[in-house]
């Protein structure tokens, strides 16, 4: 109603529009027009002044399988029971209608290239299957076979302690952009956006950059000086003061072994990784432009989670800070033209996309959705009527994190293995954990107390910790 009343109504939204939802992989807020001083992402940027801005957007779980399952569901981790990547969504919940089917189920087509759902990345591009799909989704389902790692091309493990599938393998790729996996994702979505263009359509596109191996053609690498990589400042410290049960898992002295020369070269093939991605994204918008959808297409980009690249001497995700939870998260609606190039830094969650995108094209959703629609704020970025004041975040080990415009509240082990709390106005960093300091005391009982009235709604239930978990009482720092 807002928009209507403050929004003159295009001919295109008279029509059922478009939706264009595109994906990234493992990707933090390293992108240029979100403020990164190194990383270049033109792309997302020009699509950023076609849209809307959500700089304060969070994930509900910071790894593939239940970050995703709870975007397409609209659903909370704990309700829709996707706790990892173990096992699927329609198995936890057989009789879920996702995003995509409700749209599917309203005369819209439905479409999945590459990765939406969670995959085994690299082995299944590398094999071109998806095991964990929801056929229900789609009515069409296209999987993306490439080399990975196996590419030609000058192959570097940046974190040489860690031997295993998941680690940081930069792949300086021979070829070109559609030799490798999201170049190939590019072909196809393009391929099926002009095959479906007469009709309305809800279009998926999965890009599994940045995750790892970090594959990307040497162009993109060479956009970067590796010498000239910057890795986050970190107090040598950082990790004395929080419970044991997080400082102590993946450690890179005893999991990654990256070095501070190896860390620029690490940084090098994320951000090239980034910025391949980035340029196919450009690519299937001007295939949106070129097949004249632009105008009646809704576009969103986001990633699944965050990503620690070597913040608070961490790598990669499953931890409950800042760059594991916040998201990138663009939308671009054509109707609304004069609110794009705007932001908003309003506290804003991944389950909210499913109701924001029914609200959109004006679609009935399921009541069950657990998120709120983001409409007003495409409307108005600091709108009034936005009641949402906190995120909810949760990891493994029994990690619940609440995240708020002045606070972060993080327990572990469901609340028995240590807590966190950090002043954000003062310590925007998250840096000196303040759970144990007595100043702080009134703040801590209040935000355990929201924290806990949280989970109870999103559908947790209670699980004894176990004795690992009971241990995690953390130091402060001297």
């Amino acid at each position: 109603m807002i928009a209507a009343t403050l929004i003159p109504q295009s001919s295109a939204h008279a029509e059922k529009p478009n939706v264009l939802f595109l994906i990234a992989d493992d990707l933090n807020t390293a992108l240029s027009g979100f403020g990164h001083k190194q990383c270049k992402t033109p792309n997302l940027d020009r699509l950023a002044e076609r849209g809307v801005k959500f700089e304060n957007m969070h994930c509900q779980y910071p790894v593939c399988g239940a970050s995703r399952a709870s975007i397409m569901s609209g659903l909370y981790p704990y309700s829709n029971m996707t706790l990892g990547n173990r096992g699927t969504l329609r198995a936890s919940m057989p009789d879920v209608v996702t995003l995509s089917q409700t749209f599917r189920n309203n005369g819209y087509f439905a479409g999945r290239v590459s990765k939406i759902y969670h995959m085994r990345i690299p082995f299944e591009i590398i094999e071109g299957t998806s095991e964990r799909d929801d056929p229900l989704s789609w009515d069409d389902a296209i999987n993306i076979k490439a080399p990975e790692q196996n590419a030609p091309g000058e192959l570097t493990n940046w974190s040489p302690k860690d031997k295993e599938s998941q680690n940081f393998t930069g792949v300086v790729a021979s070829g070109g952009d559609s030799e490798h996996a999201d170049g190939m994702a590019a072909d196809r979505a393009i391929e099926m956006l002009d095959r479906v263009k007469d009709k309305p359509f809800f279009m998926a596109v999965g890009f599994v950059r940045p995750h790892v191996p970090l594959v990307a053609p040497k162009k993109y690498f060479d956009l970067y000086d590796r010498e000239a990589m910057e890795a986050p400042v970190v107090p040598e410290n950082d990790l004395d003061d929080v419970p044991a049960i997080i400082r102590n898992y993946k450690r890179n002295s005893t999991t990654y072994g990256v070095t501070s020369e190896s860390h620029k070269g690490l940084l090098q093939a994320y951000y090239a990784s980034v910025s391949y991605m980035d340029a196919q994204v450009g690519r299937v918008l001007d295939a949106l432009e070129e097949t004249g959808l632009a105008e009646n297409t809704i576009v969103v980009f986001t990633s699944d989670h965050g990503y620690l690249l070597g913040h608070h001497h961490k790598y990669q995700k499953q931890h409950l800070f800042e760059e594991a939870t916040r998201v990138p998260f663009i939308i671009s609606v054509p109707w609304l033209k004069d609110r794009h190039g705007r932001g908003t830094t309003e506290i804003t969650e991944l389950v909210d996309l499913y109701p924001t995108l029914t609200d959109l094209a004006g679609l009935p959703a399921p009541d069950t959705l657990q998120g709120t629609s983001l409409q007003p704020l495409l409307v108005d970025p600091q709108s009034p009527s936005w009641t949402k004041k906190q995120a909810f975040t949760i990891s493994r080990s029994g990690g619940e994190s609440i995240r708020t415009a002045e606070w972060r509240f993080t327990q572990w082990g469901f609340g028995d293995a240590g807590t966190e709390l950090y002043d954000l106005k003062k310590d925007p960093g998250e840096f000196t954990n303040q759970a144990e300091n007595p100043e702080y005391a009134s703040v801590l009982k209040k935000l355990r107390a929201q924290l806990n009235a949280k989970r109870e709604s999103t559908g947790f239930q209670r699980k004894p910790a176990t004795t690992a978990e009971k241990k995690g009482k953390h130091k402060p720092k001297k």
